[in-house]
């Protein structure tokens, strides 16, 4: 029995535009890639070998003590509760109202839709710096009684809530007011001859079509409440109320602090940004991707 033997393919002569680019590439990785390497490196050298022999030394020993620690010591869990009555009602508010917004302006024509459109995304171009005095004040003076464990707007998971869904909605209505563009505008066009209504056509026709972009969006949504450090750092006064990113300050002490337990502290921060980015990270995907090849 002969065997057919299939022609050897060439490779490709390497060329050196080529070769610098994957050097290039490869060096950029690992710049962005060092923080994180050293991070990590130092939440598993203990504190007093690392004090006694420099950080840019060989480690004697590895261990997830400082992981152990830092949990315990910030009370890890508490905040984790407390950014996720933050995280979760500021997502799905965020998401809603401006599908809402989208929808209005990109499936029904009047004279003022891109201007309405371009107030909602304005608001993201006001740096969060110049906002805040006014804003401090503000919740400040807004009274609530009964609403909140402080009585005022300030202080309150509430208050976070609306701060997020304020400055994230506008671009989101942005984002997906385009995507809501490129959907036919038959399907719209026959729900309405079928007697649908307004509320129908968004909630049953419109939505369900919009799946991939609603899941990127939630994906950087909850990445960017989750991060948030400076409005939780000026509206919340209250210790036992921070979310997870202003707690590690629990870690640093008055006159000591420990770098090794802070860094182990911070790593541990980021496990749920990472988990929920792998859980929708083939939405986030196509919701980035699709309708670029369209015209």
């Amino acid at each position: 029995m002969s065997g057919t033997t299939l022609p050897l393919r060439r490779r490709a002569p390497l060329r050196p535009a080529r070769v610098l680019l994957h050097v290039f590439l490869a060096g950029t990785a690992l710049a962005w890639l060092a923080p994180l390497l050293w991070a990590v490196f130092s939440a598993l050298r203990p504190y007093s070998e690392t004090s006694a022999k420099g950080y840019v030394s060989w480690p004697d020993k590895l261990t997830f003590q400082n992981f152990t620690n830092a949990f315990q010591q910030s009370d890890m869990l508490h905040y984790f509760g407390n950014t996720l009555i933050i995280a979760v009602p500021a997502v799905l508010l965020t998401l809603f109202l401006s599908s809402c917004v989208a929808f209005y302006v990109s499936r029904f024509d009047f004279r003022l839709n891109l201007a309405l459109l371009l107030v909602f995304t304005a608001g993201n171009l006001l740096p969060q710096q110049v906002v805040i005095t006014p804003l401090y004040r503000l919740y400040l003076l807004t009274d609530l009684p009964g609403i909140t464990q402080s009585g005022k707007l300030y202080d309150s998971a509430l208050g976070l809530v609306l701060i997020h869904v304020a400055f994230q909605s506008g671009f989101c209505a942005f984002v997906l007011s385009n995507y809501m563009r490129s959907l036919p505008h038959e399907l719209t066009e026959a729900a309405l001859v079928d007697g649908a209504s307004v509320w129908r056509l968004y909630w049953q026709i419109t939505l369900p079509l919009c799946k991939p972009a609603m899941a990127a969006l939630a994906t950087l949504l909850s990445i960017w409440i989750y991060n948030d450090f400076f409005w939780a750092l000026v509206l919340i006064s209250t210790g036992e109320n921070m979310p997870i990113t202003s707690a590690l300050n629990n870690l640093s002490g008055q006159y000591f602090t420990d770098p090794n337990l802070v860094a182990a502290g911070s790593l541990l921060t980021a496990i749920p940004t990472l988990v929920v980015y792998f859980a929708l990270q083939r939405q986030f995907v196509s919701g980035l991707t699709l309708g670029s090849n369209k015209g």
